[in-house]
């Protein structure tokens, strides 16, 4: 269904003001719109990077410890450190000092300052932090070969200064390297790890991988992957690790894929839990197999999970959206006996099926009996009925509802403003259509490009209309 935005307050004006006498309607189909986020984009004001004193009298250390990737005048930064008082000599200095100039310069030079630094600074003595910095650094490389050489260089040299790898640095160097989208490569260092200083990351840093791999990767190589750790590291998959393959699956709308992965996890010993039946609940939607998602909701109690307020949720979108309202407003009664009550999400899925059968003024009831059990209507729920009220062509219903809209600074949705646009248009009601695209402006709810777009196509398509002589009404 997507993510539903923030509880908008409820209209000031009551439903049964909007709901009067019915008119015809049109059994038109209501389609599913997601909520619209608007995001301002802002450019940041440039700021000029301030230099460190190389001052050795200089009363305070530098603002920003190295912005040059020059080594030698890194270098003779450090020099300058030596005799000034004023410098800390905690951990958090020196590793701010690697940190900087590691983001900006080679690795190479990154050594060489680390080693300089080594020898010309007596307070400096590195702890593990300060070599995790040297590994996270080193992950940034554009080709699998050169990032698996830089990674293991840095935890070759942490080794060789009396630190070696542990889970931690595992996790790091996974993490930085799978955000440089070499997943491959960090399985392969996962395995050279293991071998040569007996470290094995734990779960978490496992499934971090595995959700990378099938982020970025073929199916087919994630399980190869995940083969190859189980056998020469011990890593065995959990309920997480089938958690993240079933959602990946069913996103793909692999259905028998996430059967077979269901049938494996109970093999092996494992319980799906609520989330997992959920996913697969979600995957069956997604393809309007409506039978298919009750009978793994069924399965669901049988095995004695207990649906949470997202299964319900789940449950009555589906049906909703493949004729099935009836049966949908069934689960109302269920799910509040089980102690989940309807929410937003849950009356704007039974309205959206509503408008979808041609039953426009049932979904304009429904509102009231939402609202009547302080349940707060949403942008997603107004504009689901604003949609599917013009879609039957109760134009007069879908302005009074736009006019609770506006009380309650209801942002318009884009297809809801387009399709309410050309619904006035059609009726002749220019004027009103032109009160609409203001607040749609105004208010901010569409950009002023598609604002203004959609109200001439429409203008033009109505003075074409004219023109032939057909009956715009």
């Amino acid at each position: 269904m997507g993510k539903i935005p923030a509880f908008l307050r409820s209209s000031t004006i009551p439903v049964s003001q909007i709901i009067k006498t019915p008119q015809s309607q049109s059994h038109q189909s209501s389609k599913s719109f997601p909520p619209s986020n608007f995001i301002q984009n802002r450019k940041p004001k440039s700021v000029k990077p301030l230099k460190p004193s190389l001052n050795p009298n200089s009363s305070s250390p530098p603002l920003v410890p190295i912005t040059f990737p020059n080594l030698s005048e890194a270098k003779s930064f450090i020099n300058s450190l030596i005799s000034n008082p004023n410098i800390p000599l905690d951990i958090q200095f020196y590793n701010s000092i690697i940190h900087s100039f590691s983001s900006i310069a080679t690795l190479d030079d990154a050594f060489s300052l680390f080693t300089h630094m080594l020898k010309t600074l007596p307070s400096f003595s590195p702890d593990r932090s300060t070599f995790h910095i040297l590994i996270t650094h080193s992950c940034i490389s554009k080709t699998h070969d050169s990032v698996l050489t830089g990674v293991s260089r840095a935890v070759d040299y942490m080794a060789s200064q009396g630190f070696p790898p542990d889970p931690v640095t595992v996790d790091i160097a996974v993490r930085g390297i799978c955000l440089s989208r070499h997943e491959d490569a960090a399985a392969k260092l996962v395995t050279e790890l293991h071998d040569k200083y007996s470290v094995t990351p734990d779960n978490y840093t496992f499934n971090f991988l595995v959700k990378h791999l099938c982020k970025n990767r073929s199916m087919s190589m994630v399980y190869g992957v995940i083969d190859e750790l189980e056998k020469l590291v011990g890593l065995k998959p959990d309920l997480i690790t089938y958690t993240i393959l079933i959602d990946n699956v069913c996103n793909n709308k692999n259905l028998r894929e996430a059967t077979r992965l269901l049938s494996e996890l109970n093999e092996k010993g494992f319980k799906p839990d609520c989330y997992v039946y959920n996913t697969i609940m979600k995957g069956y939607c997604s393809l309007n197999l409506g039978n298919e998602m009750i009978k793994v909701f069924k399965t669901m109690k049988e095995v004695g999970v207990e649906p949470d307020l997202y299964s319900y949720n789940t449950v009555i979108f589906g049906l909703s959206k493949s004729g099935r309202v009836k049966d949908a407003r069934k689960y109302l009664d269920v799910m509040a006996e089980m102690g989940h009550f309807p929410d937003a999400v849950t009356y704007t899925s039974l309205m959206n099926g509503m408008c979808r059968e041609g039953d426009a003024l049932g979904a304009l009831r429904l509102l009231g009996e939402m609202e009547a059990k302080r349940c707060s209507p949403n942008e997603c729920t107004y504009n689901t009925l604003l949609h599917g009220l013009c879609k039957s062509r109760l134009l007069d219903k879908g302005k009074e509802l736009f006019e609770t809209m506006k009380e309650g600074g209801v942002k318009l949705e884009s297809a809801s403003y387009a399709t309410f646009l050309r619904a006035l248009c059609r009726e002749g009601r220019v004027a009103e259509a032109y009160e609409v695209f203001d607040y749609a402006v105004e208010s901010k709810s569409v950009t002023d490009v598609s604002a203004y777009s959609t109200l001439e196509s429409t203008l033009k398509w109505l003075k074409k209309a004219r023109e032939q002589g057909l009956s715009v009404c």
